[in-house]
């Protein structure tokens, strides 16, 4: 069973959202059942976290994923793209197919560490 947790904050614009919430929404319901989904703005583009680890960074309604060996396989029909300035390159994830979102999903899930934790 998913648990869906979004920071609904938004400005007073939506011509300052990189994301629509409308699509973080469709998102969430997309990979529902692969563990407990928390969806964080953070500086206009969303970061959707699984069972507490960052799996999906959405930018301009657009699912990335990172790009690491274990999963180009998976990915090799999937094109790529930088989500914002500075950031290295990521697979693009194909979220209106559930299936093999979900199964991506799934292989990363164990290979993608814990954020850290910040120290106060």
């Amino acid at each position: 069973m998913s648990i869906f947790v979004i920071n609904n904050a938004q400005c007073a614009s939506n011509k300052y959202m990189a994301c629509t919430t409308d699509f973080i929404d469709f998102v969430c319901s997309q990979i529902e059942g692969v563990g407990v989904i928390r969806a964080k703005k953070m500086f206009g583009d969303w970061l959707i976290y699984i069972d507490e680890k960052p799996i999906i960074l959405a930018c301009d309604n657009i699912c990335y994923v990172k790009k690491i060996p274990e999963i180009a396989d998976l990915m090799s029909d999937a094109g790529t793209g930088i989500p914002y300035d500075g950031a290295k390159e990521h697979y693009i994830l194909d979220i209106e197919h559930r299936n093999e979102a979900i199964k991506i999903i799934k292989t990363l899930l164990p290979l993608i560490p814990y954020p850290k934790k910040r120290k106060k």
